[in-house]
C-alpha cells in the first residue's frame, strides 16, 4: 500500500510527526508535512529534504489550508506543558481551529482524517486504568486546560463532522510517548531526566515520585497510527494508544540513572497544579481493532533515547 497515496501530516516537523513522516514515506506515500515550526524543528526532517516524495509546507493550521490529500494526520499542537502553558491561547486555537480547518480540508478533498488526541482528555482520572468509555476528570479553568479542553473540543468536532457529513474519521488517544527527537528543553519527564543525568545535574521529581505514568516508545506509536488509518471506515475510535506497563516516576528516575550513570542525585519539588496522579491505558480495543500492542521494552527504548541525547548535547 502507499503508491500514489497523498498524505498530509500536520505537525510533521514535531517529535512524533517527523517519525510518522518517516514511516509513511517508507510505505510509499507522498507526504506533505504541514508545520509552522513554532514547536517543531526543521532538524527533525532535514534528512528528508532530498526525498522527491516529501515536501514541507510552512503553514499555521489555525488558517484554512488547500492541499491534495487522500489521508490527513492531524498532529499539529504544542504537546509539552512547558510549551502549551507558555502559549495557552495559541494552543487552544491550534486544537480547535486546526481541527475545523483540517476537517474542512478532508471534506473538500474526500480524504480520511485521523485526530491525534491525548490521554489528557481523561485529566486526573478517577478510573484506573482508563478505558475509552471514561469521560474524564478535567479542570476546565486550570493551567493545563488549554491543551486538555482543546483536545476534548477537537474530538467533539471530529464526531460532529462524522455524524453530519459521514466523513471517514479516526480518533486516537495517545498516552505518554518518548524517543529520539524529543526536545531537550520540552519539560517532559523522560527528556528532563535524561538531560539532567547526562549533565550530572539533580534529577528533579515533582511530588514524592509515587505518581505513575505509562511510557510508549515512538516507533510503536507511529506503527499504531498507520494501522489505525488503514482500518475500515466503521472503525472511528476513540482508541487508546500507549504502553499499559505502569511505572512510578521514582522508578523511571532510577532506571534513567542506571542507564546513564554519572553522579546525579534525586531532588523532590512540589507537584504542579492538576498534574495527574495516575495514567495507564486500557488498550484492549487497540489489540482487537488494530492487532496492535507495544513491542519496545522501556529499558530498550530509554537506551535508544539516551544515545540520541548523548549525540545531541555532547
Amino acid at each position: 500500500m502507499g503508491d500514489d497515496v497523498k498524505a498530509v501530516v500536520t505537525g510533521g516537523a514535531g517529535f512524533i510527526g517527523s517519525h510518522l513522516c518517516d514511516l509513511l514515506l517508507a510505505q510509499g506515500r507522498d507526504v506533505t508535512c504541514v508545520d509552522n515550526l513554532s514547536t517543531g524543528s526543521d532538524e527533525n526532517i532535514r534528512h528528508l529534504s532530498g526525498n522527491a516524495r516529501f515536501k514541507l509546507l510552512r503553514h499555521d493550521v489555525t488558517l484554512p489550508l488547500q492541499a491534495e490529500a487522500d489521508e490527513i494526520f492531524n498532529l499539529a499542537c504544542p504537546a509539552s506543558p512547558v510549551h502549551y502553558q507558555r502559549i495557552p491561547i495559541e494552543t487552544t486555537k491550534a486544537c480547535v481551529y486546526g481541527a475545523i480547518n483540517m476537517l474542512d480540508l478532508a471534506c473538500a478533498s474526500g480524504a480520511k482524517i485521523l485526530q491525534a488526541s491525548t490521554s489528557e482528555v481523561y485529566g486526573d482520572p478517577q478510573v484506573h486504568p482508563q478505558t475509552e468509555a471514561y469521560w474524564g476528570h478535567v479542570n476546565p479553568i486550570g493551567t493545563r486546560s488549554c491543551y486538555d479542553e482543546g483536545k476534548r473540543c477537537a474530538e467533539a468536532l471530529f464526531f460532529d463532522y462524522w455524524r453530519r457529513s459521514k466523513l471517514p474519521i479516526k480518533v486516537m488517544r495517545i498516552f505518554n510517548t518518548y524517543g529520539p527527537r524529543m526536545q531537550p528543553s520540552d519539560g517532559r519527564v523522560v527528556s528532563n531526566f535524561i538531560v539532567q543525568a547526562l549533565r550530572n545535574e539533580p534529577i528533579t521529581i515533582y511530588g514524592d515520585g509515587s505518581h505513575t505514568r505509562s511510557f510508549c516508545y515512538v516507533d510503536d506509536l507511529v506503527d499504531a497510527i498507520a494501522r489505525m488509518m488503514a482500518t475500515p471506515d466503521d472503525v472511528v475510535g476513540p482508541i487508546n494508544i500507549g504502553n499499559p506497563m505502569e511505572v512510578t516516576i521514582l522508578e523511571l528516575a532510577e532506571l534513567v540513572l542506571r542507564i546513564v550513570g554519572g553522579t546525579s542525585r534525586i531532588e523532590f519539588k512540589p507537584l504542579p497544579q492538576d498534574d495527574p496522579q495516575q495514567r495507564q491505558p486500557d488498550i484492549s480495543l487497540a489489540r482487537s481493532a488494530l492487532d496492535w500492542s507495544p513491542r519496545v521494552a522501556l529499558e530498550d527504548g530509554l537506551g535508544e533515547t539516551v544515545r540520541y541525547f548523548r549525540r545531541l548535547i555532547g
